[in-house]
């Protein structure tokens, strides 16, 4: 059964090579979220220090999908939004390696992430994904709405424009 659960900074810190294991894990199969390829582990921790800065500083949360004690998934919510948006938050590399797929981790993690918003106060979320992907076939299924499409939003870890999708849902 896995374990879902929030990260303290400390705990976000010392999360950081399990993080980056799973985020290059992610970009080397070819999940747009940033990055390019080629991109290991080691290019990924100056990126989780500054999430842990960002949960340090309460501009994030930082949730985590645990198998056996081993972090194989994780997503973020962006919680420090300008003056006029304090019911919104922005949701954020939701990751899973590829190793765990197939689980309902991803499920699991928006959940969670969902949860843990509204009881921050957070009364919409919004994101954004590469159009086309495995993951923008998750968010309706879960009860996001599709705004839209931006044409050449990003590139492809191995290069090349890709759209991306906008979605937003509204917390009870």
């Amino acid at each position: 059964m896995p374990d879902i659960r929030t990260l303290s900074a400390e705990e976000a810190r010392a999360a950081i090579p399990a993080l980056s294991e799973v985020l290059a894990d992610c970009v080397a199969g070819g999940a747009s979220v940033g990055f390019m390829q080629p991109y290991g582990p080691e290019d990924a921790e100056a990126y989780w220090c500054d999430v842990a800065d960002a949960v340090a500083a309460s501009g994030s949360l930082l949730l985590v999908a645990e198998l056996e004690g081993r972090i194989v998934g994780t997503v973020q919510v962006g919680a420090a939004q300008m003056p006029n948006q304090p019911h919104r938050g922005d949701l954020k590399k939701l990751l899973v390696h590829r190793s765990a797929r197939g689980r309902g981790l991803a499920r699991l993690l928006m959940e969670a992430a969902e949860r843990e918003a509204a009881k921050r106060g957070k009364t919409l979320l919004v994101l954004d994904t590469a159009t086309g992907s495995d993951a923008e076939a998750i968010y309706p299924r879960l009860g996001w709405q599709r705004v839209g499409v931006i044409p050449d939003y990003a590139l492809w870890p191995q290069g090349g424009f890709c759209d991306t999708t906008l979605f937003y849902k509204r917390l009870a």
